[in-house]
């Protein structure tokens, strides 16, 4: 009869301007979906040159090569016999577009540019790209010469159409048009397409499967179809991690499910699936049917070929499944943990090393690297080749095969105690405990003698010695005292990190992890520090994680457990959490947490800092603004005069050391606050510190409120 489509989808692990690499994923992902029974086959966003490109977009190099790549895909026997839809820039009319290129046996069919171009939080397409704007239009794009010796074809379609093959219609959307308030999907389901594909490249955020699920969901709920969702996958040389996902969905019921953390760089879905059960679906929705009739129709390229045999009556349709998600916690372990891999083998080095300080924020990192060991034995242990050669190149050991986490980690891990005169024997020994439990090899040293010396340089040209505070200093040698230690860490860290394998016989040099929570702002990324509590002797019963040291990971500094805020994308109030019947979060109703020891020196919690930096980054707050909030927030805890305080100290601190946060290494995204420097938080970093305007303003509201004589807050704004 003909009424069954197998069609896939897939998630690939593409690296940006690794055109070879890129090309050889996407020939293994239409192969395996040709295997699996499939004649369309599509693919992730930008896929051909990758998606993080960034400003090479503006190179002619970054558009010549990815059509070089669509020659060889359009001339290999591997495409023969399937319809491959595939990403790249495209430049027509001198305008560069972000497109998808369709094409079926050596002739292109379609080339459809993004019309709605995601440009917030990490997303700078609009930089790049420019969005088409004509809807339903198309106009012909005059193939290069390197095309047409190859298609025979001068021109083909370019511009807002849907494919009519000989048994359905397919139309596509991009990536952020899923998102938009009316997406593509709504109109071309209306005027009769059947299978809608999705080709994204959408990094890892905690929480964010939920959101990609439900709209795809929801989309086919309302108006009935199929809908195939592609994803990039994996670390493809920036700051963020792709994070899979990919699936393929029929009239809001979910038919196959892609992983979100894996190692596997070529991931490929495919669905056996009714078109009568779409068309059954649609024929009961009148008011679908109403809207139907009066919608504009979309241009249409004529396909002579078929998704479906005539004879598929034996042929079994795949089954409706309930998406399975991960913990948040599961996710903070196993996305950076991904990442820290793709980083690992791509940059060709023998390792990380991690300065231990005994405290909870390092053993945090220690703990996502030794994920990391736990999901390469995992992969190998399930036969994946790829992964077992880069293994074997990282440890330089050709016969090499991991298989207990704790071996490969003391093999790619090494740690380090530096001692100062303020150290403990607790600290110390916790350092070494922890470096135990996760197998790593661990270094104990004492940085007090290059301490003194330093120092002492100092006094014998100033005739001066300052003294921690400990010792009778004032809090301004305190801090440079600190400062020095803290410095010549990192000097230590940077030297031994490029020879203590040398030391050792070993070839290769390490990669320098830094670990502290998001509000100071060190490597680890944008995990927010309350999910420390992810490696509590709770996080035991998660399966995929290990149980680490409770008293170490209770050690300053700390947070409340119960304050947690999941940062979702387009979640319109961070401060709400949906999961607590009160609505709101404990420190943001009032409850303000006493004075912890990791925050003296700043003059604020870390809870209260966490509360300034979402309202500043993610609440876009200024001085005037985050106390009008806060004012409010804090009525129950707080004067108004108090509040100013606090808001005056969090941005004259802020302005004093935005600088720093221009030289900050790589680091994993996982949520939308962030003061990532030129890449996430588009800021100046030099600032006019005392913020004589808004300071005054914040202080003209604090008068009119004390002259009132009582707190009736409802009327600030």
């Amino acid at each position: 009869m003909g009424r069954k489509v197998t069609v896939a989808t897939c998630a690939l692990n593409q690296w940006a301007l690794d055109f070879e690499g890129n090309l050889q994923r996407i020939l293994k992902s239409i192969d395996i979906a040709k295997r699996k029974g499939a004649r369309y086959r599509l693919g992730p966003e930008l896929e051909i040159c990758g998606y993080g490109c960034w400003d090479h977009h503006y190179e002619s190099d970054t558009l010549l090569h990815s059509l070089q790549v669509l020659a060889a895909l359009l001339e290999s026997p591997v495409t023969r016999d399937i319809i491959c839809d595939v990403g790249m820039p495209v430049m027509h009319k001198n305008v560069r577009y972000n497109c998808r290129v369709i094409f079926l046996n050596g002739k292109i069919l379609l080339i459809r540019p993004k019309m709605a171009l995601a440009n917030e939080g990490n997303y700078r397409e609009l930089r790049w790209f420019t969005p088409w704007s004509r809807s339903r239009q198309t106009e012909e794009y005059f193939l290069p010469r390197m095309i047409q010796d190859v298609t025979k074809q001068e021109t083909v379609p370019f511009g807002d159409a849907v494919l009519a093959t000989r048994d359905t219609c397919i139309g596509s959307e991009i990536c952020e048009e899923l998102w938009t308030p009316h997406s593509p999907h709504v109109d071309m389901g209306l005027d009769g397409v059947e299978i809608f594909t999705n080709a994204s490249g959408s990094h890892h955020v905690l929480r964010k499967a939920h959101t990609r699920v439900d709209l795809v969901t929801m989309a086919t709920a309302k108006n009935g179809g199929i809908y195939l969702l592609a994803n990039q996958k994996g670390c493809d040389g920036d700051r963020l991690y792709y994070d899979g996902c990919a699936l393929i969905a029929m009239n809001g019921c979910i038919f196959a499910q892609g992983s979100q953390f894996s190692l596997d760089d070529v991931e490929v879905l495919a669905a056996t699936l009714d078109l009568e059960d779409v068309r059954s679906y649609r024929a009961e929705i009148s008011s679908r049917n109403l809207a139907a009739s009066k919608v504009s129709p979309y241009p249409r390229v004529k396909v002579d070929f078929a998704l479906s045999c005539r004879e598929d009556l034996l042929e079994p349709p795949s089954e409706p499944i309930e998406w399975t998600y991960h913990s948040p916690e599961e996710e903070i372990s196993l996305g950076p943990a991904c990442w820290l891999w793709d980083f690992l083998r791509r940059s060709r080095q023998a390792g990380f090393f991690l300065p231990l300080s005994g405290g909870v924020d390092s053993a945090a990192t220690a703990c996502l690297v030794y994920s990391m060991c736990r999901e390469v034995c995992e992969a190998v242990k399930q036969g994946n080749q790829e992964v077992l050669a880069d293994v074997r190149t990282i440890v330089d050991e050709l016969s090499y095969t991991p298989q207990d986490p704790r071996d490969l980690c003391g093999r790619v891990l090494t740690t380090c105690y530096m001692a100062s005169e303020n150290s403990s024997q607790e600290t110390c020994g916790r350092a070494r405990e922890l470096a135990q439990q996760i197998g790593s090899h661990h270094i104990g040293l004492n940085i007090e003698p290059a301490v003194t010396a330093v120092v002492g340089i100092f006094s014998l040209v100033t005739g001066r010695r300052p003294l921690f505070a400990a010792h009778g200093g004032s809090s301004r040698e305190n801090l440079a005292l600190q400062n020095v230690q803290a410095r010549l860490r990192m000097v230590v860290a940077y030297l031994f990190a490029q020879l203590s394998l040398w030391a050792r016989g070993a070839r290769g040099g390490l990669l320098v992890l830094g670990s502290a929570n998001v509000d100071e702002r060190r490597p680890r990324g944008r995990v927010w520090a309350v999910r420390r509590r992810l490696w509590s002797p709770e996080a035991s019963r998660t399966p995929k994680l290990e149980p680490v040291d409770g008293e170490m990971l209770l050690k300053p500094p700390w947070l409340p457990d119960q304050v947690r805020l999941l940062q979702c994308r387009r979640q319109p109030h961070w401060w709400y959490q949906q999961d607590r019947p009160e609505g709101l979060c404990p420190v943001l109703r009032g409850t303000l947490p006493a004075s912890r020891p990791a925050g003296e020196d700043m003059g604020m919690t870390y809870a209260e800092l966490s509360v300034y930096g979402r309202l500043r980054k993610v609440a876009k707050s200024g001085p005037y603004s985050m106390f009008c909030r806060l004012v409010t927030m804090w009525k129950d805890v707080c004067s108004p005069r108090q509040v100013a305080d606090r808001v005056r100290r969090f941005f004259s601190k802020y302005a004093a050391n935005r600088h720093k946060m221009t030289t900050l290494t790589p680091a994993y995204h996982a949520e939308s606050y962030s003061p990532d420097d030129n890449r996430f938080d588009l800021r100046p970093f030099l600032y006019r510190a005392g913020w004589p305007w808004q300071f005054r303003c914040v202080e003209d509201a604090v008068v009119q409120l004390e002259s009132r004589g009582q707190q009736d807050l409802d009327g600030v704004d």
